[in-house]
């Protein structure tokens, strides 16, 4: 595949990918989503994407895996943790820890646990699962993922626009990521086994 066709299908379907991307990166299904932030931000800084598109999509996105976490945590709670929690690393020693603590800094744990993989992914359920009210974790998940979001892409943007990376190189960037990824995860797969 030709990088200018590469970037056409990322420019007509960009925003459709961040949205899918991020809600379920934090919904608990494995993606790099700091480094397809980092990426979405020299993607525009080259004018291949639109800023506020770009991140209205990216915080719509993990605005509703947030919502979507944060429901399932509260309908089903701690069995659903239990039961499939091992998936994202989550113990019963953890859901315990987590569970004592969670109540004293769910502000700071929702709001700031964006910047802490797994955390990101935990918080809405925990938040479900201790009956958090449901319009202040909006806010908060909200405001978070506004947060987190917009710098990524803006710290992506600023180095698009001063280190020269030309466009065709971007996809296999991408793909390079995505790979490195994939391999820790493995690692860190055999090294648990």
């Amino acid at each position: 595949m030709e990088a200018n066709s590469i970037l056409t299908y990322i420019q007509s379907h960009g925003y459709i990918v961040l949205f899918l991307s991020l809600f379920f990166g934090i919904v608990g299904i494995p993606a790099p989503e700091e480094s397809l932030l980092f990426l979405v931000g020299i993607f525009i800084s080259h004018d291949q994407l639109h800023l506020f598109k770009s991140l209205f999509f990216a915080v719509f996105g993990a605005t509703v895996g947030m919502v979507i976490a944060y429901v399932a945590g509260y309908t089903f709670g701690s069995p659903l943790l239990f039961k499939y929690g091992h998936y994202i690393g989550f113990h019963r020693r953890r859901y315990r820890y987590m569970y004592r603590h969670f109540r004293k800094r769910a502000l700071w744990i929702i709001t700031f646990g964006y910047f802490i993989p797994g955390v990101r992914q935990l918080s809405p359920y925990m938040a479900g699962v201790v009956r958090f009210p449901f319009l202040p974790f909006l806010c908060l998940a909200f405001a978070g993922a506004t947060f987190w979001i917009s710098l990524f892409v803006c710290v992506g943007k600023f180095l698009g626009e001063r280190i020269h990376i030309p466009l065709s190189v971007l996809p296999w960037l991408t793909v390079l990521f995505f790979s490195l990824f994939f391999v820790m995860l493995y690692i860190k797969k055999r090294k648990q086994s």
